[in-house]
Parts: structure tokens; sequence; C-alpha cells
């Protein structure tokens, strides 16, 4: 079998942390660039909106048949947390870090890495149309 590889930045975005949210993920490989931009429903945290992004992107590149991925992320929190550096300590994100895991184990070689948020940039910015997104469908709150 040929290996599919491909690159996966992610990142997430939080109104106000906790707030409106969204995930964002660029794939990219052969050739090809996709993005990905997902509003999260109810408030999130900034770390909850990026293990969306990761999720979000993951479940793309399995269903691409991607077996060799590389993940990018500017969110050392969850990076290390991905790779055992970090422990997860909080319950509703350890439920998201075990739901990364699981998509990460069925492909054949992942490897991570940190980057600055610059490095990050089309990501970031998935994310933010994404919260944009879900704080534009929301009603306006009266201001007292």
């Amino acid at each position: 079998m040929e290996a599919v590889r491909a690159t996966l930045y992610f990142d997430g975005a939080a109104r106000r942390n906790p707030g409106p949210g969204g995930a964002g993920a660029v794939l990219t490989g052969r050739g090809r660039t996709i993005l990905i931009s997902v509003p999260l429903e109810g408030d999130v945290t900034n770390n909850v909106a990026e293990y969306a992004g990761l999720i979000a992107g993951l479940r793309k590149a399995l269903a691409l048949g991607v077996t060799h991925l590389e993940v990018v992320g500017d969110s050392e929190l969850v990076v290390f947390q991905m790779t055992g550096r970090y422990r997860v300590t909080k319950e509703h994100l350890q439920l998201l870090q075990e739901e990364a895991a699981g998509l990460v184990s069925r492909f054949k070689v992942v490897t991570w890495r940190t980057v600055p948020r610059a490095l990050n940039a089309q990501a970031d910015q998935q994310a933010n149309l994404a919260a944009d997104r879900a704080e534009a469908g929301r009603p306006k709150r009266a201001r007292g």
C-alpha cells in the first residue's frame, strides 16, 4: 500500500474565553490544500476550540486516506498533551484528548510539531472565521 502523506495545521478560537468559538484546520498534501472551518455550539474555551480544530482535521485526513501525517499547531498545551509530555488534568479536555488519540491511532505514522502563531496563520484564520459564524448565529444580548 502506498503511503499517503499530508500535513495538518490546526487551531481554535473562542470569543471572551469562554464564549462563541470555532475550530480551524488546513490539510495539505499531494498538491492540494483543504480548508476546514467549523463553528462550535455553546460557550467554549480556547483549549476546547483547539482540540476541536485538531479533531476536525484528523477526521478529514482519515476520510482522504492519509496514512502518514505531520500535525502542526501553535498550542503547546494540545501538542504536548497529545504526545504525553503534559498530563491532561481537566476532565472535559481528557474526553477530547481521548477522542483525538483514538483518531491518531488509525494513522500509520503521526509526527507532531509546535510553531509560533505567525506560522499557523491559515488555520488561525479558519478558526476565527468559524468563531465569527458561531457568534453571528447567536441572539444579540441586551446592553444594560
